[in-house]
């Protein structure tokens, strides 16, 4: 059987703050029916470590960029973990990334490097008489893992997963000894980034595989409008790149079995959901499509194009349910519409099964991102039927079949797809979605294409099995 550790900042359902938690929480069991055993390397949070099972240390360090540190094995969750128990590092409250003020926590380079340093420790000497075939890092947490690993002969190959370029993991250059890092490496061909330590452009340029999360994405970092700086390290690496779609925990997310609703199977049974959702939220009947959005509020995922679109669906009788937060101009200026339109519920915050309910729920559920790597919360709706209003970009544009004529009249249509990116082709977009709602034939024939619509992680699980076995037969 092949072993493989997975190195990440987050695993669902343990530490979640986006979708990169789901996919590292949801990869151990998609890869067991490969023959994959996936241990996955973690921080040590207070939720990690109150949670783990069994924890024994099979290694420690009296000093890991900073303080003592152990590390514990054990289970949680569901998940073989590997947690590195560092207080100095990792035993702080809320936000794995922030602190108290909103702000990242100064000390990120060196919590991060610890977590890239441990995962290079492993796939050398090993942990408690366990050792890798292969090292998978998630983002610039684990992009130091390259460098850490460098000078190792017998260092098993490293994987990187991009699962969103737009955070390079920046550090001073002042902490290069500091961050154990080779300074004669501080070089385009290395770890520098505009002047600045980046842990994800170190991983970059040394992994022996980059994948990222959907086909289209994959294309999309050889641009200049999508590779934030890194376009041409991923042009210069496009030999070993490849897009691999994320999936989803289809057991989970199951409309059939959810205990967080009441279940269906078909269009007709989201009918006492969409009532049960309205009653929650405080909406009213109306005669128009109700649609949801569960999502960061930030200038990448696009509601200010929703705010300036969204008299289009009003106006027709639709409405809108959010959940979310995050930039505090967004906050308020939905907050405000939710003021003065009755068709229009915010919550601000997070909230696991209030998601289960709003996707059950809503007819419709909008992802306007200016670009999306890969995007969840489409494939959640395609799996309760409730149609995805989507930009034409990343992964959206690989997991959304549009509602055009063509693929209506072959009645394979899933939702809609709507580009140039921006605010009109959105209302568009929604104007398009309030036409086909009253056609209540057609918009029936939809939700059933997209309940059927194949969102697991079958295949994509067979992709990374292919893969990590090409990197180990190459050596």
């Amino acid at each position: 059987m092949m072993q493989v550790l997975s190195v990440a900042s987050e695993i669902a359902p343990l530490v979640k703050t986006g979708g990169l938690a789901d996919v590292t929480g949801a990869l151990p069991a998609a890869l067991a029916g490969q023959g994959v055993r996936m241990r996955t390397l973690v921080p040590g949070y207070p939720a990690i470590l109150s949670a783990l099972e069994g924890g024994q240390a099979v290694a420690e360090w009296p000093d890991l960029f900073g303080g003592p540190a152990r590390l514990l094995a054990g289970q949680a969750a569901g998940l073989d973990l590997l947690a590195i128990d560092a207080p100095h590092l990792f035993a702080r409250p809320g936000n794995p990334y922030l602190g108290p003020d909103g702000r990242d926590w100064p000390d990120n380079p060196q919590r991060f490097a610890a977590l890239s340093w441990v995962a290079a420790r492993i796939g050398a000497e090993g942990a408690g008489g366990w050792r890798p075939d292969i090292l998978h890092g998630h983002d610039w947490q684990a992009g130091l893992v390259a460098e850490y690993r460098r000078t190792d002969p017998a260092a098993p190959p490293f994987v990187l997963t991009i699962h969103n370029i737009a955070f390079p993991g920046p550090a001073d250059p002042g902490l290069v000894h500091a961050l154990r890092l080779d300074p004669g490496r501080f070089h385009a061909e290395g770890y520098e980034f505009w002047g600045a330590i980046s842990a994800l452009k170190a991983g970059l340029m040394g992994a022996d595989a980059l994948t990222t999360v959907s086909p289209r994405y994959a294309e999309e970092l050889m641009s200049a409008e999508f590779g934030m700086g890194l376009d041409g390290v991923m042009r210069h690496r496009r030999d070993v790149l490849s897009g691999i779609l994320n999936g989803i925990d289809d057991q989970l997310w199951n409309p059939a079995a959810d205990p967080a609703i009441t279940p269906y199977d078909g269009p007709a049974g989201k009918a006492p959901n969409k009532a049960a959702l309205r009653a929650e939220m405080g909406l009213p009947d109306a005669p128009g499509p109700l649609c949801v959005v569960i999502s960061r509020m930030t200038h990448q995922k696009g509601l200010d194009m929703l705010a300036a679109a969204l008299p289009a669906l009003l106006d027709r009788g639709g409405q809108l349910a959010l959940l979310g937060s995050g930039d505090a101009e967004l906050e308020g200026r939905f907050r405000a519409l939710a003021d003065h339109h009755a068709g229009v519920a915010v919550r601000i915050g997070y909230d696991e099964a209030l998601s289960h309910r709003m996707i059950a729920g809503g007819d419709a559920i909008l992802v306007p991102s200016r670009f999306e790597p890969c995007g969840l919360t489409q494939l959640y709706g395609l799996r309760y039927g409730t149609i995805p209003v989507v930009a034409l970009t990343g992964g959206l544009a690989d997991t959304v079949i549009n509602a055009s004529p063509a693929a209506l009249a072959r009645n394979v249509a899933t939702g809609l797809q709507f580009a140039p990116v921006n605010a009109e082709s959105l209302t568009n977009a929604l104007l398009h979605l309030c036409a086909l709602y009253k056609d209540r034939r057609t918009w029936s024939r939809m939700v059933r294409n997209a309940m059927g619509h194949p969102v697991g992680w079958g295949p994509s699980a067979k992709a990374y099995a292919a893969l990590y076995a090409r990197l180990t037969e190459a050596r």
